[in-house]
């Protein structure tokens, strides 16, 4: 077996085409999905083609007990995770005064609080096992600069910045790395129904970037030549600061 990475929110997008481009890469791979099996199952097969091992893990980030009874019994049955890929994530947008309660706390719940639930139980038996491993956190430009209409969300990928440097600093004495990596306008699922010709007027290289280009960086962020980076927040947005 080979060293295998863990990517939630795995089933569609940016999480999707990571988990193809790692596998491509030699890593086996270790899918996530909630409730959308079947789009799980797809991807697991495409993963094959490259001749590395993968499984579906399914479970909700935001229930930390079913996070952490998942989670600890595939480390205890299949090793170890070499790297773990923070993907999963909602957006429920509104402007501030028209946000819902329930908007506010599903999006802060599953992108932040996922962050903690899903690590929680991964994070000790790498430092257990000596495991020079590697975490990337899926945060968002809008983490950085904030987004009209996106409170929630930007709190969320905000937050995720915040705890992901802390963290680092925590690991960086086990050689385990934690960084961020910050999309702008990516080609998804969670894009197509926005203006897209009014966005890319802001937008330096005017164009969306894709999922590949985002798991082209994260692919690296995996690899050992990146092991003396850590704590960094990597944007991929063609400019847009």
């Amino acid at each position: 077996m080979g060293k295998q990475i863990l990517i939630t929110g795995s089933s569609r997008g940016i999480g999707k085409e990571t988990a193809i481009y790692l596998a491509k890469n030699g890593f086996d791979i270790v899918l996530h999905c909630n409730k959308n099996i079947q789009k799980a199952e797809e991807v697991l097969t495409e993963i094959k083609l490259s001749g590395v091992e993968g499984r579906i893990l399914q479970f909700d980030t935001t229930n930390r007990e079913q996070c952490c009874e998942v989670i600890t019994r595939d480390i205890e049955q299949n090793g170890v995770y070499y790297g773990v890929v923070l993907n999963a994530g909602i957006t429920r947008d509104a402007v501030f005064p028209a946000m819902q309660d329930e908007d506010w706390d599903s999006v802060l719940n599953t992108n932040l609080g996922g962050f903690y639930n899903v690590l929680k139980p991964i994070v000790m038996p790498m430092i257990t096992n000596k495991i020079k491993g590697r975490i990337v956190a899926m945060s968002s430009v809008s983490g950085l600069r904030g987004n009209y209409g996106q409170v929630n969300y930007s709190a969320s990928k905000a937050g995720i910045i915040g705890a992901s440097k802390a963290l680092a600093l925590e690991l960086a004495k086990r050689k385990i790395t934690v960084n961020c990596v910050a999309p702008g306008a990516i080609e998804s699922d969670m894009t197509q129904d926005l203006p897209v010709d009014e966005i890319k007027k802001h937008i330096p290289m005017k164009r969306f970037g894709t999922a590949k280009e985002v798991a082209s960086l994260v692919n690296y962020l995996m690899s050992e030549d990146a092991g003396y980076i850590t704590g960094q927040v990597i944007s991929v947005n063609g400019g847009l600061y």
